[in-house]
């Protein structure tokens, strides 16, 4: 199932000058700025898998974290291919507020209303306005059976998408 999203999201553009140094993702090894994870998804030409997570009050978020990402086979799963990403919407934990906006303007675009809410996904830029194009490959959430049934579905995602 390949849908195509197609979203003018002009703040992650301004977002580009925005300091994020000090803001790590509350998973290792995952982005927080969306500007970063295009450059690496273009270099590497591997999709994009982005966490919509509530980190520090959601109970399925902190599941899915205990039982898949903090998982060695996940981590080796995901260097090999995605670039992942955190968009964070914390009730507790301060986040810049750059990342606030970005993380919005992501949630409205793909829609999303409940967590944790996975999407995998490429992107493209248009070079003369900056703007970002989304090329959805699909979604998933919390999946139980560790990180062997998550990757099995997101693997999934990527292949049908190739066909």
């Amino acid at each position: 199932m390949k849908k195509l999203l197609i979203y003018t999201l002009l703040l992650i553009s301004v977002n580009t000058f925005a300091q994020t140094t000090a803001y790590k993702a509350e998973n290792e090894g995952w982005l927080v700025d969306i500007n970063e994870a295009y450059e690496l998804s273009n270099k590497t030409g591997k999709p994009i898998m982005a966490n919509f997570t509530g980190s520090d009050w959601c109970g399925w978020c902190k599941k899915l974290k205990a039982e898949v990402f903090d998982k060695p086979e996940f981590k080796k799963w995901a260097k090999e291919n995605v670039v992942l990403v955190e968009l964070d919407y914390p009730r507790r934990k301060v986040i810049p507020e750059n990342i606030k906006q970005q993380n919005a303007s992501l949630q409205q675009a793909f829609q999303v209303t409940g967590y944790p809410t996975i999407w995998v996904f490429n992107m493209t830029k248009d070079a003369k306005t900056g703007q970002y194009g989304i090329d959805a490959l699909g979604k998933t959430g919390y999946v139980a059976g560790g990180p062997a049934n998550f990757t099995k579905g997101v693997d999934d995602m990527i292949r049908n998408a190739k066909k």
